[in-house]
C-alpha cells in the first residue's frame, strides 16, 4: 500500500545522510537514556514504595566502579557524538575551490540570486546536480535565513555582512527554499524553489535567457561608473591601493592591525571607507553608501576578484 508519509524530508544533497544519520544517532542515544532512567525510577518507586516488604537495613553507602562507569561511558560517547557533529557542521563552511559561487540577496520578501555569468533569478535557483556550490549571501534590509531543508542546509543571512555556505546537490528535483526568521509581516510568503539539474541540462539553461555581462564585466563598468578607476587604476595620479590580488592578502591598517581582505572588507571599504584605512594612505575616499545597491557592490566585489587573473583589468585593493 502506497504512503505520502516519510519520517524526514527528500534527502538530495551529498551531505544530507550524514545530518541524518547524526540526527538519527542522536535521538537513540538520549531516547535510551531517558528509557533507562524512567524503567529505574519506575522499578525503585515500586519496589521500595511506602509498606513493601523491600530490605531497607544495611543499604549500600557506594559502589566506586558503578559510579565511574555511569560517568565515563556516557561522557565519552556524548563526546564522541559532538566530534561528529562539529565535523559535519563545519563542512558546511570548509573552502571548496571547486565549488560554483552564486550571489544571494534577500529582501522583505524574496531571494535575489545571481550567477557568475549574469544570469538572474528571483524566487528560484537553479543548480547542477553533483556540483558543490558556495552561496555567497546578503540582506537589503533585515535578518533572513536560508533555508533548504532536502539538503539540510539552514545559514542565516545578515544585512551588512556576507555570510556563506557551501553544499553539492545529489539528485534532480524540485526543492522547497524556505525563510527559517521571522522577517516581517509576509515572513510566511517568502520562499523559493531549488532546482537541480542534470550537470549538462544546466549548462544549457544557464547560456539561455536574456543576454547580459558577466558578474564581473558589469562590475567592471560599475567601477568605472563610480569613479573608483579614477583613483585605483594603475595610472592614477591620485595616491590610493592598487586593487589587484586584493581578496585573500593580509592587509596593514592604519591604526596597527591587520585584517584578511574578503568580500566583507571590500564592503566595508566602499560604504564605510574610514572604519578600516590602509596604512600609508590618507583617509579621503568619500562613502558611497546609499548610492550602491547589494547586486552592484557583489558585482564590484566579483570584479575585484576576478581582476587579479586578468591583467587586463583594472587594478584591485581597496580605498
Amino acid at each position: 500500500m502506497n504512503s505520502d508519509f516519510h519520517w524526514l524530508p527528500a534527502s538530495a544533497s551529498s551531505s544530507a545522510a550524514r545530518f541524518d544519520a547524526l540526527a538519527l544517532t542522536t535521538l537513540i542515544m538520549t531516547g535510551l537514556v531517558a528509557l533507562i532512567l524512567f524503567v529505574l525510577v519506575t522499578w525503585f518507586c515500586i519496589r521500595y514504595r511506602a509498606g513493601s516488604s523491600a530490605g531497607r537495613q544495611h543499604p549500600p553507602s557506594g559502589n566506586r566502579t558503578v559510579e565511574v562507569i555511569w560517568i565515563v561511558a556516557p561522557l565519552l560517547l556524548f563526546f564522541a557524538v559532538f566530534g561528529w557533529a562539529a565535523y559535519d557542521y563545519a563542512s558546511l563552511y570548509r573552502p571548496n575551490p571547486d565549488a560554483t559561487p552564486i550571489y544571494l540577496v534577500a529582501k522583505q520578501w524574496m531571494w535575489k540570486a545571481e550567477h557568475p555569468n549574469g544570469r538572474r533569478e528571483v524566487g528560484e535557483l537553479h543548480v547542477a546536480a553533483g556540483q558543490p556550490v558556495r552561496m555567497v549571501m546578503t540582506s537589503q534590509d533585515v535578518i533572513h535565513s536560508f533555508f533548504v531543508p532536502a539538503f539540510r542546509v539552514k545559514q542565516d543571512v545578515l544585512p551588512g555582512r556576507y555570510t556563506s555556505i557551501y553544499f553539492t546537490p545529489s539528485k534532480v528535483g524540485v526543492y522547497h527554499l524556505f525563510c527559517a526568521e521571522f522577517c516581517g509581516t509576509e515572513h510566511a510568503t517568502m520562499s523559493g524553489r531549488i532546482v537541480v539539474m542534470p550537470p549538462a541540462e544546466f549548462g544549457r539553461w544557464l547560456q539561455q535567457g536574456p543576454s547580459v555581462p558577466g558578474m564581473a564585466a558589469r562590475g567592471f563598468a560599475l567601477f568605472r561608473r563610480f569613479g573608483c578607476s579614477g583613483c585605483h587604476s594603475a595610472g592614477s595620479t591620485v595616491h590610493a591601493p592598487d586593487l589587484r590580488g586584493l581578496i585573500g592578502r593580509r592587509v596593514h591598517l592604519q591604526d596597527g592591525r591587520e585584517l584578511t581582505a574578503d568580500a566583507t572588507y571590500v564592503r566595508d571599504s566602499i560604504l564605510l571607507p574610514h572604519k578600516d584605512v590602509v596604512a600609508g594612505y590618507a583617509p579621503i575616499m568619500p562613502s558611497f553608501a546609499g548610492q550602491i545597491g547589494e547586486e552592484d557592490l557583489l558585482a564590484i566585489i566579483e570584479y575585484i576578484k576576478e581582476s587579479a587573473h586578468d591583467e587586463r583589468s583594472t587594478p584591485q585593493h581597496t580605498r
